[in-house]
């Protein structure tokens, strides 16, 4: 059987204090309603659709090119209304799982047991126990403990505000039944709205069995109305993050302080100290050390390499035993070679770094080829552009570059060949050859300083 799943991301999320559509705000680096569109996606072949309203047009930039349809709530007359809205481009016979913008971090696990009691016939509902279930709509039961009504928290009564089991709005069903009762809802109630949750009554009168199934944490059901409740399940998330990176072989310092916004992979005897962030799709080999204070994005980092404190690795290939930072930012497009050294201060952009070369300190190296075991003394700069072009400074093998070097570009350091400390270099040296661009050194005898006037 077919799978539709239908977002609700209509509402304007006022509690937010932004332009911004409440579902864009981000959780671990991707706006909330990606994560819902991402996670369902694991369900296998499902057809996504998204009820829009608020933010329409910005929500369909952000989500543009993916399989997903738009369905437009242009009021807000409720959950049930905004289903509705998206009925049209249902499948006749499919289980429709209804699932919230702003409700992140539901579990596929969770989403894919919800749609196989759906399958059969019967209503999958989520629900939560509550410490306070205040403002939550509660789960009635009859005599046998079976569910037969939600009632939201402005129309309950005395007696049914002391339910703790509350509804999550998340439930799934077949779209045959969606069809019948969607039509029959009625907006004769406190809020004056359509509930989506109306239907449970209706389930129950038709003889259908009401599968209510809770969470592993309530967090995968908890969802964002302000920005502080965005940074409680932020650090929830995070912390599921940091959980999975122990368990598969990394020692964290602590697991409070790292941050996950994307996708990483890691071998085994990581250490990672405090305050790291790896964003995008990160892949960390066997026995890496990250020092604190670091950011790496879109990178990977082979074997045995160290990476020193406050250091930043943007979109670049880390090859194994390599020694980065403290104070190091490798920027896209730089290759680092086993066993190469990058040290403090030192930034790269599109560099080739060869097997055992080093660039010590307090340089940059741009649009540049270094082969291998080459040495870049302290101060050395690529003037890799002249103001319309970037050109390339290629070196060979075992070259030596002296400090304080300028190497205008396009130019080429021969294998063997070394640079004094100082030059200039605009024109390309041999293999085996010294090159060296310094002014004579003129001494003046028993000059006088300079003094202050007046005095």
């Amino acid at each position: 059987m077919s799978v539709d799943v239908v977002i609700l991301a209509a509402g304007q999320g006022s509690r937010m204090k932004s332009k911004l559509p409440k579902v864009l705000h981000q959780v671990g680096g991707k706006a909330m309603v990606q994560h819902v569109i991402d996670t369902a996606a694991q369900l296998g072949d499902v057809n996504t659709h998204v009820v829009i309203g608020h933010g329409a047009d910005l929500l369909r930039e952000s989500l543009q090119g993916q399989r997903v349809n738009f369905a437009l709530q242009s009021e807000q007359k409720g959950t049930g209304h905004a289903v509705a809205q998206a009925m049209p481009e249902v499948s006749e016979d499919s289980v429709v799982l209804v699932l919230y913008g702003d409700v992140p971090l539901t579990k596929a696990e969770t989403m894919s047991q919800m749609v196989e009691i759906a399958a059969t016939g019967d209503l999958a509902l989520l629900t939560v126990d509550l410490k306070d279930p205040t403002g939550y709509g509660r789960i009635v039961r009859n005599s046998a403990d079976k569910v037969v009504a939600i009632v939201e928290h402005k129309d309950a009564s005395p007696e049914q505000h002391k339910i703790s089991e509350v509804n999550t709005g998340i439930l799934a069903v077949k779209s045959q039944y969606l069809r019948n009762w969607l039509p029959q809802l009625s907006s004769e109630n406190a809020q004056g709205e359509y509930y989506l949750t109306d239907i449970i009554a209706m389930a129950a009168e038709q003889g259908l069995t009401i599968s209510a199934i809770q969470p592993d944490a309530e967090e995968e059901v908890q969802g964002v109305n302000n920005r502080v409740q965005l940074a409680e399940l932020e650090r929830w998330y995070q912390l599921q993050q940091a959980e999975y990176l122990m368990i598969n072989g990394a020692t964290l310092a602590d697991p409070n302080r790292i941050d996950v916004r994307g996708n990483v992979k890691i071998g085994q005897d990581l250490l990672i100290d405090i305050n790291v962030v790896l964003e995008g799709d990160v892949t960390l080999g066997d026995n890496v050390v990250i020092e604190p204070n670091c950011y790496l994005k879109n990178c990977t980092v082979g074997a045995g390499t160290r990476i020193k404190a406050n250091t930043v690795i943007e979109d670049a290939a880390i090859a194994e035993n390599c020694d980065i930072g403290p104070f190091a930012r490798i920027r896209p497009g730089t290759q680092l070679s086993n066993k190469a050294k990058v040290g403090n201060f030192v930034e790269t952009k599109k560099a080739i770094v060869g097997e055992g070369s080093k660039i010590n300190h307090l340089s940059y190296i741009g649009d540049a080829i270094l082969g291998k075991d080459v040495n870049i003394g302290a101060g050395t700069i690529t003037c890799n552009y002249d103001g319309v072009n970037k050109s390339t400074t290629a070196i060979g093998d075992n070259a030596f570059i002296g400090s304080n070097t300028a190497l205008v570009a396009p130019v080429q350091v021969g294998s063997m060949a070394t640079v004094g400390a100082g030059s200039t270099i605009s024109k390309s040296v041999s293999d085996d050859a010294l090159a060296v661009t310094r002014s004579k050194q003129t001494e003046i005898k028993n000059w006088p300083r300079p003094q202050k006037k007046g005095s």
